[in-house]
């Protein structure tokens, strides 16, 4: 999986106090939140700041960056500690603040993370220098779990500070959040996942899956075939933790070729590792 890169930019506007902060829910999920300060800007003026930002963004200069490497922690079975590389690509210093969630799903799979004090993580906050990095250590506050694997979040962002300008406008900074999963791993511990057909809401044709084993799945694909006839197919590579079930919606699904009967399910995972099982669809 590539190093991932975000880009910190300030947009500069008269007469406005206001910043923008980028944070996605999941790895994958990334959604715009403003957070006007009260009394600067009137209400009505809200979504057109929000929107003035948006399209300014890709055109703002001394804009830096910063990497982080790896962009998923393991901790092997006798690991204590694990360590990451934060690297600021860019021209200008980069404040940046770690904090660590816990990781569970829900009965429907969705996500949810609670703040934690199971790990720490040192230093939790740094400035890194324009091209430079950092080493940053995780480390394991409680026993491990010896049979299901503990998942977490790390969250690294990205801290904007004031400044003001001699001609009296204010700036508008863009900042982002890194997400990344962390999973602690028992010795002997793998994945077992087991599909069945679901129509989901709306009749739409989806896969219902459960994951009965002790560590997490990802399914980068899955492909339903009768005869060698594509039947629908899985877009996203969604988590499954141990012990979830998930309803994967399938895609271009041609319901004419949806007949009762024996089908091949395949199962792509993030490490490339394949699975081929007999569905039957009712």
């Amino acid at each position: 999986m590539p190093d991932s890169h975000v880009v910190f930019a300030r947009i500069v506007l008269p007469s406005v106090r206001a910043h923008l902060v980028q944070t996605p829910q999941t790895f994958a999920q990334r959604r715009l939140y403003p957070l006007i300060r009260p009394g600067f800007v009137p209400s009505d003026m809200l979504k057109i700041l929000t929107l003035i930002a948006l399209l300014m963004a890709s055109l703002t200069c001394n804009a830096g960056a910063f990497s982080v490497t790896p962009v998923r922690l393991f901790f092997d079975p006798r690991d204590k500690a694990v360590a990451i590389t934060l690297t600021n690509d860019g021209d200008e210093e980069v404040v940046l603040q770690a904090d660590v969630y816990q990781w569970m799903q829900n009965l429907e799979g969705l996500d949810k993370t609670e703040p934690t004090e199971d790990l720490i993580v040192s230093p939790p906050s740094l400035r890194l220098p324009p091209r430079s990095r950092q080493v940053v250590r995780l480390g394991l506050l409680i026993p491990r779990d010896k049979a299901r694997q503990m998942t977490y979040r790390l969250l690294v962002r990205e801290i904007p500070e004031a400044e003001r300008r001699k001609d009296a406008t204010l700036q508008l900074p863009i900042a982002l959040v890194l997400n990344m999963p962390i999973f602690i791993t028992p010795s002997g511990a793998s994945r077992k996942i087991d599909c069945g057909w679901d129509k989901g809401e709306g009749a739409k044709p989806s896969l219902s899956c459960l994951n009965s084993g002790a560590a997490y799945a990802q399914v980068r694909s899955a492909e339903i075939r009768r005869g060698g006839l594509l039947l629908g197919k899985t877009e996203g590579s969604p988590y499954i933790l141990a012990g979830v079930r998930r309803s994967l919606p399938l895609q271009d699904a041609d319901p004419s070729a949806m007949a009762p009967g024996i089908a091949q399910l395949t199962l792509v995972y993030d490490d490339l590792k394949t699975e081929t099982k007999t569905i039957e669809i009712p």
